[in-house]
């Protein structure tokens, strides 16, 4: 199977796109980069948690009145730019796989977020992360990229592309 060196996953949220990315590198070494989890309080969400590999943690986006809302979440751009900018940038020069979940509204509000991103599909490292289904503005310019493989994650096929992505990177089966 051929795949382009940028892997995006995209699809409706709760997919499991995040968990994909997690099983299929979780067998990988020389890695870098973050995700976003999901805050709950009583079942419901009340916010988005950056998590480096590295395990640092900080808050992405809270449900409270902001400078900078998408929804009914102010995003705190500080933590983004200080922590998960920073978790891909390093990667770039040291790592040979640079994780991104996700580039979605929130992180693109930041422009550091949006150069760090530039900077790592243009560089030699695989990258593989998350892309929000819209397609308009960076989003679309990022997923006509050449080098991104875009892969619809869907209910039906996730199991499939899990399979195709374990077989990319070379990680054998668990028996």
């Amino acid at each position: 199977m051929h795949i382009r060196k940028n892997i995006l996953l995209t699809g409706n949220p709760g997919v499991g796109k995040t968990t994909i990315i997690k099983k299929v590198i979780s067998g990988l070494k020389n890695k870098g980069g973050f995700f976003t989890e999901e805050i709950k309080e009583k079942g419901k969400r009340i916010g988005f948690r950056i998590v480096t590999i590295d395990g640092e943690k900080g808050i992405l986006a809270y449900r409270e009145k902001g400078e900078f809302m998408i929804g009914p979440y102010s995003v705190n751009i500080k933590d983004l730019e200080e922590i998960a900018v920073k978790s891909v940038d390093s990667p770039i020069k040291e790592k040979d796989i640079v994780i991104i979940d996700e580039i979605g509204k929130m992180e693109i509000l930041s422009s550091k977020f949006r150069g760090v991103v530039m900077k790592a599909l243009e560089s030699p490292k695989i990258v593989i992360g998350v892309i929000h289904r819209e397609n308009s503005g960076f989003l679309k310019k990022i997923k006509e990229r050449k080098d991104v493989e875009l892969i619809e994650v869907r209910f039906d096929n996730r199991d499939y592309v899990e399979k195709k992505l374990k077989e990319f990177f070379k990680i054998e089966e668990e028996l």
